[in-house]
């Protein structure tokens, strides 16, 4: 398993879009490393009980060690700012960015 990034969305909703490029780059960025990038209409399909979506988008992290665990994220929408959280939280360091980023 890997530490995952999961964003909840709507297609109609409009945060969400502007998320869209940011979100795809820091997958990119990511992709070498030990963690999933991964997005969910949550129109379209049945979230799961342990995740409290109430707005778009909605943003968890799931260590690969407790994915039963989702940790809310609230913190910045820019690239860096996922990639700093990611560098500090990631099970195992990052290969391409130490703790801080």
């Amino acid at each position: 398993g890997k530490d995952t990034l999961i964003e909840f969305y709507a297609p109609w909703c409009g945060h969400c879009k502007k998320l869209t490029p940011i979100y795809e780059e820091l997958a990119e960025k990511l992709q070498d490393e030990d963690v999933v990038i991964v997005k969910m209409d949550a129109t379209a399909n049945d979230v799961p009980p342990e995740f409290n979506v109430r707005g778009f988008p909605t943003l968890f992290w799931l260590p690969k060690d407790s994915k039963n665990k989702p940790v809310s994220y609230n913190g910045g929408r820019e690239v860096d700012d996922f990639v700093k959280y990611i560098a500090k939280e990631a099970t195992t360091e990052l290969k391409s960015f130490d703790r801080d980023g």
